[in-house]
């Protein structure tokens, strides 16, 4: 028995071409599945870093208000955030790069919103006092980078939002 599964085994010389075709196709139809799906990943990784680098200027623009309580509404570069220390610069995920390959950090801004004070109630009894004013802000936030960009509202940025450099 042992020895007529050896000659077997010996007379094995390998796959046909019939066979290594099959599986050259089979790798090919996997391939052609598999590498649009991991562009596209891809792609959606970058965009996603887009929008965090975003939503991380206007959190910056957040502080820079709350450190200047009477701030009127003005625009703040991604340079004076980055120079004042609120911000580290971002690396621009298309490129890879920051810098002149990067963001264009003067171009790229967060735009502050003084909205109108509301009076807020002070005590049970419902009265206000002229002091007691409650002060909302709110953000939008333009973000240029060589290849996309984002420009959009504070809590509205999403993948959608980034769009091609000549299309912003």
């Amino acid at each position: 028995m042992l020895n007529a599964l050896k000659r077997r085994i010996k007379n094995e010389k390998g796959l046909t071409l019939i066979e290594l075709l099959a599986v050259v196709v089979i790798l090919g139809i996997i391939a052609a599945i598999a590498i649009p799906a991991i562009g596209g990943l891809i792609d959606n990784s970058k965009k996603d870093a887009h929008v965090a680098n975003a939503t991380q200027m206007i959190n910056s623009a957040k502080t820079y208000v709350a450190s200047h309580p009477n701030t009127a509404t003005t625009d703040i570069s991604l340079q004076n955030l980055i120079d004042q220390g609120l911000i580290d610069e971002p690396e621009d995920p298309d490129t890879g790069e920051k810098g002149t390959n990067g963001y264009d950090t003067a171009a790229s801004k967060v735009t502050i919103t003084k909205n109108s004070s509301t009076p807020a109630t002070v005590g049970t009894d419902g009265k206000t006092t002229a002091e007691a004013k409650a002060v909302t802000y709110s953000y939008s936030v333009l973000l240029k980078g060589k290849e996309r960009g984002i420009t959009g509202n504070a809590g509205e940025l999403n993948r959608d939002k980034v769009l091609a450099a000549q299309k912003r």
